[in-house]
């Protein structure tokens, strides 16, 4: 057994070594030098052919590989009798004399390995070898049928002989003319338009002309410039007097390539966001307009003109005061250039290390994270730079980056870096912002910045349900909190309730004290913050049936949604008389949803998946968060129905 391991480990070393010369840059280099020298041997070899064809015929007519040995066999041809056989298999079995476009095929492949790639004539020039090898092999054989010399060989002639009986001597002459002009069409590509024969025919000429003859190359100047970051474009000059100038440009094909930035010489654009100004440390509720004149007041609600105000029932409710959050001074954003610098030259390195180049750069700094916006160069693949997210990120020594390909909205592709040294983003700061205080949102919340250090504020009630999830301490409680300070610092508890849940029974306590104003609980519950398991699936069932009550208030009223009930109901056009009510939004938080999947199971699967499929309509929002938001803990069921979802930084993708 110890043998056998040690000699598969030993041809595995083999093949690796064997791998590695083959990578070598000399080994390519070395493969189009025998291409050449294939060539030069067969177009010796091919030429000898034309002169000594006669002479050499009977011999390899019988051909076996016995003749390259038979050393008292003496052939007229250059090369002797390898050269003898090698030409008649390509002449007479092959493709006759379009044999001598092989030479220029070998030609091209060898160029291409010594080059280290192809550049952009080769290929299409093998093609046109290509095509022109099949092409003179059936036309000379169908114009030189019977000859004694080969000129098509056997290829020409089986093909010729095909078309002709397929098609007819005048339907191939035809088909032969018709692939002459697509060839010619497609190599000089002309303009048909108000042109004689003879100028159509000249244009042919300076085009075939054009296309293979190779203009000199201009030698390098002594000292060239430092490449500028940006393409620079001619300024065209002012057209003469009596001169019209199109406005459109006609040779956008013979720009030159735009410059590819380096490390080190390309500047960086920096955005910085502007500076904010404080706001005042006021914050007031903004009040629903109501109409003075009512529209079709219910005959109950005769007495009571005015609209109804929902905020009268606690009226000397007061709204908490800015002073309670912490203020945070390094409002703005300060940047190291030289940290800046660095990272866009090991960006613009790493990048070239795999072919990948680029015409433009700029970064957008943010709180926590620094936007390097890059325009790739034309044809380069965006897959390419996607692949490369954990290379750029060892280049940058960065714990993790997240590559944008494309930016929605930009012809850029966008790599996020963390920065050194972090702002932080305090929750005074968003609250006072005009963003939050204007919003003209049903359940506005505030997430905090972007990248550009814009406020970011979302409306709960178009979500409609939110999914949380992060691995522990990565900052779901405080997504939490944040979420639920946003809409007590704006709703007033006559239109908002809160459900909470919390099975850790420490994250949601400091919220009980609300318990008369915002907090909805079951009448027998002894704590406001549910946190027995129990006593979560009784509040589940709760709101499945406060969910139904409130189905039937709609359908009452021929609303749609609550907030045209509301409408509705504030310009009294339904009767409280009735079983109407103003219904205020419910929003259900449950922190370490996993807790609960493991512990109730079905018992709370079944009824937060009727929550999640229709309560949207009544103003029944849900906020869940987890750790691990596998199938066995969030099902398909209430994934569907949450497409609203914030991801921290969790173990694994």
């Amino acid at each position: 057994m110890a043998t056998k391991k040690r000699s598969k480990n030993n041809s595995k070393n083999n093949l690796a070594t064997v791998r590695k010369k083959l990578q070598d840059e000399r080994v390519p280099k070395l493969l189009g030098l025998a291409l050449w020298l294939l060539g030069l041997y067969l177009f010796i070899a091919f030429t000898s052919y034309l002169f000594t064809w006669q002479e050499d015929q009977d011999e390899v007519l019988r051909f076996s590989w016995s003749l390259l040995f038979q050393s008292e066999l003496s052939m007229a041809n250059w090369l002797g009798r390898l050269g003898a056989i090698v030409s008649n298999l390509f002449f007479y079995w092959g493709f006759g004399l379009s044999s001598f476009f092989i030479i220029g095929m070998l030609y091209y492949f060898g160029k291409a390995l010594i080059q280290g790639g192809a550049s952009e004539d080769i290929w299409p020039r093998i093609r046109l070898l290509l095509v022109l090898l099949i092409f003179t092999s059936i036309l000379l054989e169908f114009f030189f049928p019977g000859a004694a010399f080969p000129v098509g060989g056997a290829f020409g002639e089986y093909f010729s002989q095909w078309l002709e009986n397929f098609l007819g001597k005048i339907g191939v002459i035809l088909l032969l003319l018709f692939v002459l002009v697509a060839l010619l069409v497609w190599l000089v590509n002309p303009n048909f338009q108000d042109k004689t024969i003879r100028e159509l025919v000249e244009e042919f000429r300076l085009g075939l002309q054009e296309r293979f003859t190779r203009p000199r190359r201009q030698p390098p100047p002594a000292e060239s410039a430092p490449e500028p970051l940006r393409p620079r474009r001619e300024r065209t000059q002012p057209p003469e007097s009596g001169e019209k100038q199109l406005a459109l440009d006609f040779d956008a094909g013979k720009r030159e390539k735009p410059t590819v930035i380096q490390p080190g010489k390309a500047e960086l654009e920096i955005e910085t966001p502007p500076a904010q100004e404080k706001p005042q440390e006021s914050i007031e509720l903004e009040e629903q307009p109501f109409r003075t004149a009512p529209l079709g007041v219910e005959q109950g609600n005769a007495e009571h003109l005015d609209p109804y105000d929902p905020t009268l029932e606690l009226s000397s409710y007061e709204f908490p005061v800015m002073a309670l959050l912490d203020d945070y001074e390094n409002e703005n954003i300060s940047f190291d250039r030289a940290e800046l610098e660095a990272n866009k030259d090991q960006i613009i390195e790493t990048l070239l290390n795999y072919k990948i180049e680029i015409i433009k750069i700029r970064a957008t700094i943010g709180p926590t994270v620094t936007l390097y916006e890059i325009v790739p160069a034309p044809g380069v693949r965006i897959s390419k730079i996607k692949n490369l997210e954990d290379d750029i990120a060892l280049s940058l020594s960065a714990l993790g980056i997240r590559i944008i390909a494309p930016i929605p909205g930009k012809g850029t592709i966008g790599i996020e870096v963390p920065n050194k040294r972090k702002q932080t983003v305090g929750l005074k700061e968003v609250l006072l912002s005009d963003k939050f205080r204007k919003a003209k949102m049903d359940l506005p919340i505030a997430l905090g910045k972007t990248i550009s250090n814009d406020v970011f504020v979302a409306d709960l009630a178009k979500m409609p349900h939110l999914l949380i999830a992060g691995a522990t301490g990565q900052g779901k409680s405080v997504g939490i909190n944040t979420i639920l300070m946003s809409l007590l610092y704006k709703k007033h508890p006559s239109q908002l309730k809160l459900v909470l849940i919390d099975p850790k029974k420490v994250e949601l306590f400091p919220y009980s004290k609300l318990e008369q104003h915002f907090l909805a609980i079951l009448p027998d519950q002894d704590e406001p913050i549910t946190t027995e398991t129990t006593k979560v699936v009784n509040t589940l069932n709760s709101l499945c049936i406060e969910m139904d009550r409130r189905y039937n208030l709609l359908k009452k009223a021929h609303a749609r949604n609550i907030k045209e009930y509301n409408d509705k109901f504030i310009k009294r056009q339904l009767n409280p008389n009735n079983g109407h009510r103003f219904l205020p939004f419910i929003v259900l938080v449950i922190d370490e949803f996993a807790d609960l999947i493991m512990t109730a199971g079905k018992e709370v699967e079944l009824p937060l998946g009727r929550l999640a499929q229709l309560a949207r309509a009544v103003g029944i929002h849900l906020i869940i968060a987890t750790q691990r938001p596998s199938v066995n803990i969030i099902t398909g069921v209430i994934k569907a129905n949450f497409p609203a979802r914030i991801a921290y930084k969790v173990t694994a993708k």
